[in-house]
């Protein structure tokens, strides 16, 4: 058990996870499925009967209990592997990157005792979570993610993953929007809030 665990725990090549998500698609499209996690929030809508009120939420939603599956599976992965799977040391980022982080007031840790380092303390922290710049990011980036994935007509991984491998033009184009809207958020927006 201790050789499985040591073997899982280390870096892995990239290409595992590209044919993990071949074998994952080419089961969906065998199956009639389409992935996306975003749908979730809509079929626990409808499961609590939000159909009664709304047409949108009015839909067979067992047929989506794969997928609700599929979302409990990675919240119960994600407690093992931090719990149980999780480095001694903090995540490490190029010096590069942790110097940039510090001039827009994010610090990375260099021992546990600092932090685990996945994310910044200065954002997530709970004694933090009602500053301004905290409420600007969480309420209005949360409204924004909310409201685009509705307009995009799904998420990143249902576009990404899905719409391209299904060679949608609409994927496409929702794609390249979020390489935009991303690297714009990343560079031009977000260290102003940052420095707040």
């Amino acid at each position: 058990m201790e050789s499985f665990i040591e073997f899982i725990s280390q870096p892995w090549h990239w290409s595992v996870s590209g044919v993990m998500i071949v074998v994952v698609m080419a089961l969906l499209l065998w199956f009639g499925g389409e992935f996306g996690v975003s749908g979730n929030l809509r079929t626990m809508c409808s499961i609590i009967g939000g159909g009664k009120h709304c047409d949108f939420f009015d839909f067979n939603w067992r047929d989506q209990v794969w997928n609700l599956v599929f979302v409990g599976g990675a919240v119960i992965g994600g407690f093992i592997a931090s719990n149980y799977l999780a480095s001694p040391e903090p995540v490490q980022i190029s010096a590069q990157t942790a110097a940039y982080l510090e001039t827009v007031g994010i610090h990375t840790p260099q021992t546990m005792e600092e932090g685990a380092g996945f994310v910044p303390d200065e954002i997530f922290a709970l004694e933090n979570a009602f500053s301004l710049k905290n409420l600007i990011i969480l309420i209005v980036g949360g409204f924004l993610i909310g409201f685009g994935t509705r307009w995009a007509g799904g998420c990143t991984s249902g576009h990404a993953i899905s719409g391209l491998s299904n060679l949608q033009l609409p994927s496409l184009i929702a794609v390249i929007g979020f390489f935009i809207g991303g690297l714009t958020m990343a560079w031009l927006i977000l260290p102003h809030i940052l420095r707040m």
